[in-house]
């Protein structure tokens, strides 16, 4: 019980005075990148929307916004307050700022949800009831609030090449933007809730739609061919899938003998089907929930069934390592983590 502890501490003091030493020169290369970004104009741009959609596997998309929309820039108010950082000089009124979210807009409110369009024409006949629902609540959550992973999850892996195609894209959407001084922001997200609330704050937003048709055109007619061309297994190009395959429900009779609404029964089936799909109760150690993910900690994530999750209504199941794993589930990625964890905890009484 002490060794770990006291281990630990050890290798802490250690390599605390290590990167004490090495990190300087890497924080310098960081900051000179981030600065070059900011100052290099429309190739600037291209780069960070270009990066900012292809570090999303690896979550590191977050560092590189953290500077671009919070750090670099700088604009001083009326007020004598200096605010740094693109994001936050557009909402402190700064005429320049802005540059590095417009080109945004046209990708989630238009893009995506032309590729979830693709995708649900590209899915086999019998299949398309059974997905319908999964790409229209994808590509309304991604127009409405630029919430992106659960349509990137579905082809990511699947998909590689076209996953990089769509990050080329998001970086001349904001070439576009940028080129034809649309200058505009966001609290959250670029989806349509933004784009309307900020409105007014904004240079030119009018000309995001007209950008934004194309850039639909563009990502329908790519994702079809692309899809149909190379046999893409997107959702619903897998013979027999359905909603909610691997979910077992008491009979109705039983629901009734127990008390339990069918809505109620529904959800424990489902949690238990998700339980069987992570590897068991065994296998769960910690379940948590984001805005679109459960996040696990695991005995084993080789075990997880990936295609179980999928009928479940995943759309992406990544394995960091052996014991870390996140599944892509929307935004109701909380509600199914309650649900799990309240059926995790019955099961272990």
């Amino acid at each position: 019980r002490r060794f770990v502890p006291i281990i630990t501490g050890a290798a802490a003091v250690v390599l605390a005075g290590v990167f004490g030493f090495i990190w300087p020169p890497i924080q310098d290369a960081i900051q000179s990148a981030g600065q070059w970004i900011i100052d290099a104009g429309a190739v600037g741009v291209f780069v960070y929307g270009f990066l900012n959609r292809l570090l999303i596997p690896l979550g590191l998309h977050h560092v590189i916004n953290s500077f671009i929309w919070f750090v670099f820039g700088e604009f001083t108010t009326a007020a004598g307050e200096v605010v740094t950082g693109d994001l936050s000089r557009f909402f402190a009124g700064d005429p320049s700022a802005g540059f590095f979210m417009s080109g945004f807009f046209p990708m989630m409110m238009f893009g995506l949800p032309a590729a979830a369009l693709a995708m649900y024409h590209s899915a086999k006949p019998e299949n398309k009831a059974a997905v319908s629902g999964i790409f229209l609540s994808v590509g309304l959550t991604s127009f409405l609030t630029g919430i992106t992973e659960p349509i990137e999850f579905s082809f990511m892996f699947l998909a590689p090449v076209l996953y990089f195609i769509h990050a080329v894209l998001t970086g001349l959407s904001l070439v576009v933007t940028y080129i034809l001084g649309i200058q505009h922001g966001f609290g959250f997200s670029a989806g349509a809730i933004d784009y309307f609330l900020n409105y007014g704050l904004a240079t030119r937003p009018i000309m995001i739609i007209p950008i934004g048709i194309a850039f639909f055109a563009i990502y329908y007619f790519l994702f079809r061919f692309a899809i149909e061309k190379f046999n893409i297994p997107t959702p619903g190009r897998l013979d027999a899938e359905t909603a909610d395959a691997g979910v077992s429900v008491m009979p109705e009779t039983q629901q009734q003998k127990n008390g339990a609404s069918k809505s109620e029964s529904d959800s424990i089936g489902k949690s238990k089907a998700y339980i069987e799909a992570l590897g068991g109760k065994d296998n769960i150690k910690r379940l948590e929930a984001c805005i679109t993910r459960l996040r696990l900690e695991v005995e084993d994530s080789s075990i997880i069934d990936e295609k179980a999750l999928q009928k479940l209504g995943a759309t992406g199941v990544l394995k960091a390592n052996k014991n870390n794993a996140q599944v892509v589930v929307g935004t109701k990625a909380e509600m199914i983590a309650d649900d799990i964890n309240a059926e995790l905890k019955k099961m272990k009484e």
